[in-house]
């Protein structure tokens, strides 16, 4: 089985990015499944109906997210999709799902959203939240994919080692640096920090740089824009799985940015 994860996708660039380059990536890889991490691909912050449905066009099959999904307006398209993910780990009444299986021409995809703890809110154990789903989830495929969407790699990095031959690939999110640690541990499971993003190219993990130099100066708390214009980058990652057993046999990061 092959999976195409994209990274974060930041605001208009990070979609425009993708308009550019997905197209030549499914040529590529020839995956049977494309999920990107879209909790900033409206503006930055969050996510709307229209955007989502403007990211299926595109060609994605499920998009993932975060601490920023949490848009008021959107939250009752997230309580009705099952082609949008957030973290499996928030407390019992919050809207949405964490976790879904995809299927296409007879083949299983499980995947499974959490958020970490560490720098940021204090919500429910991601590594028993984890077990737990992926316990249930092996019982209808093997395959199965976690976007962890976290701030500390020791966090992630963890995680991986707790998950290690439970989970097919276990990808962070949350960052947008996309790492160089991809590799598969010895249990068979694809591991990376973090596989980057989609979005501007010389910003500050895809916002206006000159915003973000003033806020770190001044220290004083500015929200960030997202600017309209700019080089184009998109990062991610492309894992194949074994089907039978869901273990990884393949993990392969990628970025192709405008010239």
């Amino acid at each position: 089985m092959r999976v195409l994860f994209l990274g974060d996708i930041v605001g208009s660039p990070g979609r425009k990015a993708l308009r550019l380059f997905l197209p030549g990536l499914l040529e590529e890889f020839r995956p049977h499944f494309v999920i990107g991490n879209a909790e900033n691909a409206a503006g930055g912050y969050g996510l709307t109906e229209k955007i989502a449905e403007e990211l299926f066009a595109l060609g994605l099959d499920l998009l993932t997210s975060g601490n920023h999904i949490w848009k008021r307006e959107f939250l009752p398209y997230l309580a009705r999709s099952e082609r949008v993910l957030r973290p499996a780990n928030y407390p019992e009444g919050a809207p949405g799902r964490g976790a879904t299986v995809l299927e296409k021409d007879g083949r299983k995809l499980a995947v499974i959203n959490l958020e970490g703890r560490v720098f940021m809110r204090a919500l429910q154990c991601p590594f028993r939240t984890a077990a737990a789903l992926a316990e249930e989830l092996r019982l209808e495929t093997p395959c199965i994919l976690v976007d962890f969407h976290a701030e500390a790699t020791s966090e992630k990095i963890a995680l991986s080692w707790y998950l290690d031959g439970r989970v097919s690939a276990l990808i962070g999110t949350h960052t947008h640096v996309q790492t160089a640690d991809a590799r598969i541990l010895p249990q068979g499971t694809a591991y990376l920090s973090d596989a980057g993003m989609c979005g501007l190219r010389d910003g500050v993990i895809g916002m206006d740089r000159k915003q973000a130099l003033e806020m770190y100066l001044t220290q004083v708390p500015r929200r960030l824009e997202v600017p309209k214009k700019g080089t184009v980058k998109a990062e991610g990652v492309f894992l194949e799985l074994e089907e039978e057993s869901g273990r990884a046999l393949r993990i392969e990061t990628f970025r192709r940015e405008e010239s």
